[in-house]
């Protein structure tokens, strides 16, 4: 399942349970549209912490990480390409 299909899931359980993955928009914006409130956000970075094994740093919890489905998913790639760059690990598209 790819972190796009993913993300959708956790967000329709968590706070959209009458729609489906269909209906949720990559670019939707989360948070202006009041889908996810603070204490939503800190669910969701809980998750992705969990879910993706990423920790997620004071300095990562800028509001556009976690807008979208699109930039929570920015995120998630960006995170694992830093630790994989660190580790002196090649991270394929």
């Amino acid at each position: 399942m790819s972190n796009i299909a993913q993300i959708k899931r956790f967000l329709i359980d968590e706070f959209l349970p009458d729609i489906t993955p269909d209906q949720l928009a990559d670019d939707h914006d989360l948070l202006s549209d009041g889908v996810i409130d603070s204490l939503g956000v800190l669910k969701l970075i809980a998750w992705v912490e969990d879910h993706f094994t990423l920790p997620v740093d004071d300095t990562d919890l800028d509001p556009n990480n976690f807008r979208s489905v699109a930039a929570i998913d920015a995120f998630i790639t960006e995170r694992r390409t830093t630790a994989a760059t660190a580790a002196g690990v090649t991270v394929g598209g």
